[in-house]
């Protein structure tokens, strides 16, 4: 099966909001079989939905239409729907009372007319149901080719690819099997990583294909699979990730798109009964929003210290003002410093420190534009690592924070049994 996603909306094409949503359903379609075979941006102009329509009938199976469901008159897909279809709308009597018991039963305000034709939906579609706010999904299908209207709201439209698209798929059409299995591998580059693998990636089965992701300080490798058998696939991925280990198993951290360091490192912190905190100024909290981002970090995170401003470092780290003076802000100095105040603020077992010139400006420091220290609190001992990432100034964040947590992964390695 192939499907296209389509977003609607002016504000995607203008960059004004970031389309987060076509990821979303990719992946929910993959992990079913469904191959997307292209995501298109388009306006929210009548004709331009119209042409789209029209070029992706009987070329794919599934065409999935996220954005335009509004309540105001700038949201036109069910207008755009109906004149496709040549069909009317009608008042869907579930929506109909969804929408009362949302607007006054939770929200306790009168529902407005543009409320309840919110419940209009055309006569021909089936109805999918969305829980989660006023605008239904549209199921309607044209020869050989579903389309599926689904709301802009994120949180919206997971809830029905989630709850009625993927199950519905799933009963009612029969699709190959996808494999994925994602290696996650810290501290080398794509190039390198491609050289040490190059003879075990040439020996791969034809119906196992591999790609490189890479990241700054990062490389994902995923394997897919595709065939007929599910059980068949499995095995294929499994050998050949275990091969895969022999060669470069001291780069892997850790294994599909889950299970990234933050967790991985998560994980090990609450299994030994560890807790941590960093002290962060060229990474300006990145490291923190890693370690948050994980559910139930809370049992081992226990805060952070974005000292962005020189004397933050010496007012709430206890930076020595003569550190400073002596060896600059950009130091390993002033990392150690910093590592051993957050360490004892929040009286945790470890703690990361990072200070450099992220740039483009070199700001309080001589140091080199991309220069970057940082400091790990272990409860033996403190490392300090220089390094120089270069730019521009997104890569260099992105490089000292996942840099940082390879060297924690490293040395809580070091005293597994």
């Amino acid at each position: 099966m192939k499907a296209t996603i389509v977003t609607i909306g002016d504000e995607i094409l203008i960059g004004q909001i970031v389309d987060t949503n076509s990821g979303y359903i990719a992946k929910a379609l993959d992990k079913i079989g469904v191959q997307t075979h292209e995501m298109l941006s388009i306006s929210d102009d009548k004709q331009h939905i119209l042409t789209t329509f029209a070029s992706l009938q009987n070329k794919v199976d599934l065409v999935i239409i996220t954005g335009g469901l509004g309540p105001t008159k700038d949201d036109i897909t069910k207008h755009t729907f109906c004149e496709y279809f040549e069909d009317t709308l009608v008042v869907n009597p579930k929506v109909e009372a969804h929408v009362i018991e949302l607007i006054e039963g939770f929200y306790k305000r009168p529902i407005t007319q543009l409320n309840r034709d919110q419940a209009l939906v055309p006569s021909k579609c089936e109805v999918l149901f969305n829980k989660m706010g006023t605008a239904p999904g549209m199921w309607m299908k044209k020869e050989n080719t579903v389309y599926i209207s689904l709301p802009g709201v994120p949180y919206e439209m997971k809830y029905i690819v989630d709850n009625e698209i993927i199950p519905k798929v799933v009963k009612e059409y029969k699709r190959p099997y996808f494999v994925h299995k994602t290696i996650l591998t810290y501290g080398q580059g794509e190039s390198l990583i491609a050289e040490r693998i190059e003879h075990w990636e040439n020996s791969l089965p034809e119906f196992i294909k591999l790609a490189y992701l890479p990241n700054p300080g990062r490389v994902r490798l995923r394997l897919t699979a595709r065939g007929e058998n599910k059980e068949t696939l499995e095995k294929a991925i499994q050998e050949n990730v275990d091969s895969l280990t022999k060669i470069i198993g001291d780069i892997i951290v850790g294994f599909d798109e889950d299970q990234t360091i933050e967790v991985v490192l998560g994980r090990l912190l609450a299994q030994q009964g560890k807790t941590i905190a960093t002290a962060e100024s060229c990474t300006g909290g990145k490291i923190a929003q890693m370690f948050t981002s994980v559910a139930g970090s809370s049992h081992y995170f226990r805060g952070s210290v974005v000292s962005y401003a020189t004397d933050t470092k010496v007012s709430v780290l206890g930076v020595l003002p003569s550190t400073i003076s002596k060896h600059t802000v950009v130091s390993g100095e002033v990392a150690k410093e910093m590592a051993v105040g957050i360490k004892k603020l929040m009286q945790t077992d470890y703690a990361i420190a990072t200070t450099g010139n992220a740039g483009p400006a070199k700001g309080d420091a001589d140091a080199e534009v991309g220069t970057v220290f940082i400091a790990l609190a272990t409860p033996e001992e403190i490392i300090i690592e220089e390094f120089n990432f270069g730019q521009p100034r997104e890569k260099v964040i992105d490089r000292t924070a996942n840099k940082a947590l390879e060297m924690l992964q490293k040395e809580i390695f070091k005293k597994l049994p």
